[in-house]
């Protein structure tokens, strides 16, 4: 079997699916956007072959690069990235040389098109905040004064939060308006808490694998305004979600695939979305969860994921033990933000609980903070007071800013 890996050496952890399938006796080749010589010895070690391009953005050295391997090993039997930046990519891919064990571009449009997420999402039965196309500026205002403030404006296709903004009144709509661009959609704003259900799904569209995170902060306030950013892991899905994301996968049609998929648990009544504590559908990612979350799933679980995920390919019904031991959690930090522990501190506290201390790619920190601890506990309680810990800021440094920023206003 030939299977050609896109960007196995970033992230950082990527490389493990290299090395899960070459565990399995699998070919696994790599298309890199960096010279073979600057890869670190790990990941040389685990590719039977490697083909360095300028560009993985240029299609065409990628197609260039897979008619090479097809010359020299033969057909390729799939193409995979896990990555959602090269989603696209991947389906192109496996059209062009015909590869069929994986998402086509057609299929790919509706997981990644929030606007088609939603017409799937109503497939499945489950609701999502009201939304339009952000065409028409008679058409947004009609949907603002109908919803409500605070609104969302986000690109209908976009990766994590990046350019998405919320509106809190009639002044900064009118703001948005003259600088908005093609392609993004408005939503009402939901009160609630993102949950995610995350995992592996077979051949034949079964779950073979899953978990789920409850993220504590807020992403798109992480990248638009530097708050704080972690989320743990439960011990056990809740039923509800469970069932919602089953009908969700089944909506999509997926196979031999990870799943991310994000939902709001709502903190209150919200007219026209639920009650408290219902589910109420966010968006759909047909890959892991991003950057180190494969990593904190195997401290949760005491499984090797990357390996759960090359059994699927091969096996369709791998076996493992379903018991969660521990709830996994991380935290991000950012650079000169006045925290109440530093970083010795914490890992002085809790040195028998961290597992890891990560300093983030800058293309990553936006989102996920300049440095990320990630801890595993016994108990969930213990894991959202580990967050708090390595994210509450000094109480007077706090309050001397914001006598600053109140001087500096007027």
């Amino acid at each position: 079997m030939n299977f050609v890996l896109i960007s196995p050496h970033f992230p950082h952890n990527y490389w493990l699916f290299a090395r899960a399938l070459k565990n399995r006796g699998v070919r696994v080749l790599g298309i890199v956007d960096t010279p073979v010589s600057t890869l670190p010895q790990r990941v040389r070690e685990v590719l039977d072959d490697v083909v360095s391009v300028g560009s993985l953005a240029d299609r065409d050295q990628a197609i260039r690069a897979c008619g090479y391997l097809i010359w020299k090993y033969g057909p390729i039997d799939w193409i995979e990235s896990n990555n959602e930046f090269w989603l696209n990519l991947d389906a192109q891919l496996r059209e062009q040389f015909h590869v069929t064990t994986g998402m086509l571009p057609q299929q790919l449009q509706s997981c990644q098109n929030k606007s088609q997420m939603k017409q799937k999402y109503a497939e499945a039965g489950i609701r999502t905040a009201r939304w339009t196309v952000a065409r028409q500026e008679e058409e947004i205002r009609r949907f603002a004064k109908e919803c409500g403030y605070p609104l969302v404006m986000k690109p209908d296709r976009g990766v994590g939060a990046a350019d998405t903004v919320r509106i809190t009144d009639d002044r900064q709509l009118e703001q948005v308006l003259k600088t908005r661009h093609e392609g993004m959609i408005l939503e009402e704003y939901v009160r609630g808490t993102v949950c995610t259900y995350d995992g592996i799904v077979n051949n034949q569209g079964r779950v073979v694998f899953a978990t789920s995170h409850t993220y504590l902060g807020s992403v798109m306030d992480s990248v638009n305004e530097n708050g704080a950013i972690g989320c743990y892991s439960k011990k056990q899905i809740p039923a509800d979600l469970q069932d919602a994301g089953k009908r969700t996968l089944q909506a999509f049609g997926v196979r031999d695939r990870f799943f991310h998929l994000e939902f709001f648990r709502l903190s209150e009544d919200q007219p026209g979305l639920g009650r408290t504590n219902d589910l109420v559908g966010l968006e759909v990612n047909m890959r892991p969860p991003g950057g180190f979350l494969p990593d904190m799933i195997d401290y949760a679980n005491d499984v090797d994921v990357y390996q759960i995920w090359a059994d699927t390919l091969l096996d369709h019904d791998p076996c493992y033990s379903p018991e969660r031991p521990y709830s996994s959690v991380f935290a991000g930090r950012r650079h000169g933000r006045p925290y109440q522990f530093s970083l010795q501190e914490l890992q002085q506290r809790y040195s028998e609980a961290i597992v890891q201390h990560i300093t983030m790619d800058p293309a990553l920190a936006s989102a996920m903070g300049d440095e990320v601890l990630i801890a595993r506990f016994r108990s969930e309680a213990d894991a959202i007071r580990f967050f708090h810990d390595c994210t509450e800021e000094r109480k007077e440094d706090r309050e001397y800013g914001d006598c600053q920023g109140s001087a500096a206003a007027q």
